[in-house]
């Protein structure tokens, strides 16, 4: 039995596509719906799961062990919004819940996967390498990336880490990021945008060592994450922090002419004034080191940004019906 959290998410989603491509149904998914206006419940239409169990149910039926033996639990439940503003809601839902699921994994012997977050880097000041050493000098910009970080240091001091696996994803995109409204990725707002009106929106630099639509990012694939992700459930004795990116930093004008020529259609990029709320947490520049997974035994390669968007744009934001469905594997 495989456990997902946040499972009718983003990545959560794309990560139970991944075992039903493997050949994997046995799993449980948990997570909150919301109302039937975000979508979100389509991202599970078309994959294969042995139940569905509600977020606020599930830490109580885990401590009654009600669900029978767990193999593997992925947890990627978790409040993303970077501009979230409810401190006390990141904590209890990011932290402390993750707490109680890492240590119920750490008591019955269940492998434990969980999302952290590249926002835990955040000017990069420190760098971006994944060494557990380095995770007490980070500093993040926003409460989202604090919160991820807080519980990287619990599951470091509480010795969590010499057996579970957090994942710091960096900037992911691809299919079934629909319900996440301003959160989805780059590339399906300029897919947007294209569509409407013909021309990308992009944020102006106000720092002078970037030119306009300059500012680099490290953008990942989700299909390369949950590769990753199911990787490791079948190599529980990898544990450990690692970064979940491709290893270069690409600008956003790179995005927007790769989805342009995604699409057919000649770039047409326009600039607009950063919101003064954005500009003092707003990171220039992101990339993963990878050399940690890679020396840990993933040697599998990696989709590169105009590949990972041509995909995504012809063979899903293009269709009437853009989610991940286990009968057009």
């Amino acid at each position: 039995m495989i456990i997902i959290t946040g499972g009718a998410g983003f990545i959560g989603s794309a990560m139970l596509w991944e075992l039903n491509r493997l050949g994997m149904e046995n799993v449980i998914i948990v997570d909150d719906l919301g109302s039937t206006g975000t979508g979100k419940w389509r991202n599970l239409s078309g994959l294969r799961y042995a139940d569905f169990i509600p977020k606020d149910r599930f830490p109580s039926l885990l401590e009654n062990n009600a669900l029978g033996p767990v193999s593997s639990l992925v947890h990627m439940g978790a409040n993303s919004s970077t501009t979230e503003t409810d401190a006390d809601h990141l904590l209890e839902n990011n932290y402390a819940y993750s707490r109680t699921l890492a240590s119920w994994c750490m008591q019955n012997g269940t492998r434990f996967v969980y999302a952290s977050s590249a926002a835990t880097y955040g000017d990069g000041a420190n760098g971006y390498n994944d060494d557990i050493e380095g995770i007490d000098r980070l500093r993040p910009l926003n409460m989202y990336g604090y919160s991820k970080q807080l519980f990287d240091r619990w599951a470091l001091k509480n010795r969590v880490l010499e057996k579970a696996v957090g994942l710091k994803f960096f900037n992911v995109y691809g299919p079934n990021e629909y319900h996440k409204g301003d959160m989805c990725s780059v590339v399906s707002k300029a897919f947007g945008q294209i569509s409407e009106k013909g021309r990308v929106t992009l944020f102006r630099s106000h720092r002078s060592d970037y030119l306009d639509g300059e500012q680099l990012r490290d953008f990942v694939h989700v299909g390369d994450c949950t590769k990753v992700m199911a990787w490791l459930l079948e190599n529980p004795d990898v544990s450990g922090i690692f970064n979940i990116g491709y290893g270069k930093a690409r600008s956003f004008n790179d995005l927007a002419k790769a989805t342009f020529s995604a699409m057919g259609r000649e770039p047409v990029i326009e600039y607009v004034p950063m919101p003064e709320t954005l500009r003092d947490k707003y990171q220039y520049y992101t990339c993963a080191n990878m050399r940690k997974l890679r020396d840990a035994g993933y040697d599998k390669p990696f989709t590169s940004l105009e590949d990972g968007i041509h995909d995504y744009v012809r063979n899903y934001l293009a269709l009437p019906n853009p989610y991940l469905d286990m009968n057009r594997v």
